[in-house]
């Protein structure tokens, strides 16, 4: 294998290359060259009430607008076009709670009726178009019905992730300045239940701005207690409420806001339209998943995060298929087999995950025992991405399932996808390590630091040249000046997606990791993905992460965290050793990798992110804050430790 000091890039399988993507490249190529005519081509699979007058409007470049002066309703495209197809009888949302041991089934028809009529209670309550609605709700049917409501009426939902700190939540509620917020009584993990109506009346305490009414969907396992005058039932509102009808607005009204972290600590609203994000995401449901309306496409992740906007709730409904909402985990809920029973039993064509549910599954089920207990006949394709996919989990998904494993690449601030397979054009060579070609609209180059377009092989800054296509977000809510700071000023003309990473020869992309995660060893720039790729390709390893950790001598050197499988009983010592080994062989010794601590789990955000950047500043002992988003935050005291024993850390590394 091919050493370099800069990342470690796959053998080349044998029949890739340019010329097994012909159909691809002619579509990619006229959507760069010609891309008013392409995606109004797309758009006219959606319902519009008035056409638009131009595709793209450059006039305030950067700041571009798609579909100006056309007129829709996206809620209409993903619920009433279909009923009044004839479809009102197929299955639009099914829930599987295993936490609650539930299954509900709601068709077209009914989503129609709950929709219509949750909008008219949010317009008895006053919520009028281009107002705010907070949606902070578990993983029910209730959340996309409200999602959807918002949109019938052309209010703005801003989704926070249900069971957010009171303090994160009130910082959201005075950026948006709701109208009314829609939550529920609890959210249920594992086998805890979470009370969410203590945490949302907190956060109304601290926030400056306080909303007219709050809507609560009362649950069994704990029911809220209601403010008089402020707090309404939800099963009274919709008893109360009249259904209405679609509200047109302007493809270039915003639909939703999507409040990402900020680096300032004051979190960033990504602004999503309407006529771009409907176009983009059916778009997107035919040609990169390949889904036919009426079959059933499970996206395993939150309403919270802008998978479940795009691919829960609007992406399947758009294209007219089922869509899963699942209330469980990929383990524990009970067991590794969690994820296999919902697809045996509901028929799922496509599933969308994170790699990290699957390193959590093979951390439990290394030999696949739970998949062989179930018909999966139904599967015919698995998506992964949230972070960057290891070809070691990527491997052992196809193995196991038999399908193909498509890594892809996208962000909160893209809403779809930069880079993948696009399955429902032509299926690529799947290269391990590589989400693939990037996607139609998106022109995607590899820039050095100052800003001049890098030859294939060579890492740098992954950007994307302007506009970018329709789907993205156009700027931040009530921000011009920040969107422009953190992602369009460092190269100007180019949109700056914050990875570092590089092209092969035939196109193909590989993210490395993050621009900050590019470390620095004696003058050597190193990846830490490619050496974290190295660390997960080891027999014993579930998943690992490395971080770079300050040195007087080389500056910077790489250390690693690594989690075992289940049942791995050998001496740690002696798996260490094999890994420092293997780095050194596959890496080289300029990467001076020598610093490896075992775990029992690493800190992730509830999206399955690694919080690598807080695990870094445990180690250079600076102060730093407890991200609100942390699954458990007291896995962050076993890294602290684990990073003092190899003499990172210490008594000044303390949460602000």
């Amino acid at each position: 294998m091919r050493k370099s000091h800069s990342y470690r890039g796959p053998s080349k399988p044998a029949g890739g290359g340019r010329r097994t993507m012909g159909i691809y490249r002619t579509i990619y190529e006229r959507s760069l060259e010609q891309p008013e005519a392409f995606w109004a081509e797309a758009a006219a699979a959606l319902h519009w009430d008035k056409p638009w007058e131009r595709v793209l409007d450059a006039e305030k470049a950067p700041f571009h607008r798609w579909f100006a002066g056309g007129r829709l309703n996206t809620c209409y495209n993903a619920v009433d076009r279909h009923v009044a197809a004839g479809r009102g009888g197929q299955p639009a949302v099914i829930h599987d709670s295993p936490v609650t041991n539930s299954r509900r089934v709601v068709t077209f028809a009914e989503l129609l009726e709950l929709v219509s009529r949750f909008a008219g209670a949010l317009v008895r309550l006053g919520v009028a178009k281009g107002d705010r609605v907070i949606i902070y709700m578990p993983m029910v049917p209730e959340a996309v019905v409200a999602m959807l409501a918002c949109a019938r009426i052309g209010a703005i939902h801003s989704v926070v992730f249900g069971g957010f700190a009171s303090h994160e939540l009130a910082t959201r509620i005075d950026d948006a300045k709701p109208v009314v917020i829609v939550s529920a009584s609890c959210g249920i993990e594992g086998a805890k239940v979470l009370p969410y109506k203590p945490l949302l009346d907190r956060a109304i305490e601290q926030a400056s701005h306080k909303p007219k009414h709050c809507i609560v969907l009362q649950r069994p396992p704990c029911e809220a207690t209601l403010i008089r005058g402020r707090d309404v039932d939800w099963a009274e509102a919709m008893a109360a409420a009249h259904p209405v009808d679609c509200v047109p607005v302007e493809a270039t009204d915003p639909l939703y806001i999507l409040y990402t972290s900020g680096t300032t600590g004051q979190p960033k609203g990504v602004v999503r339209d309407n006529g771009g994000h409907a176009t983009a995401l059916l778009w997107s449901m035919r040609n990169i998943y390949g889904m036919k309306p009426g079959e059933v496409f499970w996206a395993a992740s939150d309403v919270g995060w802008v998978v479940g906007h795009s691919y829960i709730c609007y992406g399947p409904l758009l294209n007219g298929n089922t869509t899963v909402v699942y209330e469980g985990k990929p383990v524990g809920t009970p067991d590794p087999g969690a994820f296999w029973r919902v697809i045996a039993e509901h028929k799922v064509s496509v599933l969308f995950t994170a790699p990290t549910a699957f390193r959590a599954i093979k951390k439990e089920d290394p030999e696949g025992a739970f998949i062989r207990k179930h018909d999966l006949s139904s599967l015919r394709t698995l998506f992964l991405a949230g972070e960057r996919c290891d070809p070691d989990t990527l491997l052992w998904a196809e193995a196991q399932l038999g399908v193909p494993v498509i890594d892809h690449w996208w962000q909160t601030e893209t809403g779809w996808a930069i880079a993948a397979n696009p399955i429902g054009i032509e299926k690529l060579p799947i290269r391990p390590g590589s989400p693939t070609v990037p996607m139609v609209g998106y022109d995607v180059q590899i820039l050095d630091e100052a800003g001049k377009v890098l030859p294939a092989g060579r890492m740098g800054a992954i950007c994307i040249r302007l506009p970018l296509p329709p789907g993205c977000l156009p700027t931040l809510w009530q921000a011009d000046a920040r969107y422009q700071q953190a992602y369009l000023s460092r190269y100007p003309g180019w949109y700056l997606t914050g990875d570092a990473g590089y092209k092969d020869s035939d196109g193909y992309l590989y993210i490395m990791s993050r621009i900050d995660d590019v470390i620095n060893v004696a003058g050597h720039r190193l990846s830490t993905g490619a050496i974290e790729e190295v660390l997960a390709s080891h027999k014993d390893v579930a998943e690992c992460a490395v971080i770079g950790v300050a040195d007087q001598l080389k500056g910077e050197l790489p250390l690693g965290l690594v989690v075992l499988k289940a049942g791995v009983a050998r001496d740690p010592a002696e798996i260490r050793q094999e890994l420092i080994a293997k780095v050194r062989s596959e890496i080289g010794p300029v990467a001076a990798f020598k610093l490896v601590a075992i775990v029992s789990r690493l800190p992730k955000t509830r999206s399955g992110k690694i919080l690598r950047g807080t695990m870094k500043k445990i180690a250079d002992n600076s102060e730093y804050k407890v991200p609100a988003t942390i699954d458990d935050p007291m896995i962050l005291n076993e890294i602290a430790d684990a990073l003092k024993e190899l003499g990172y850390g210490g008594a000044g590394a303390n949460a602000a």
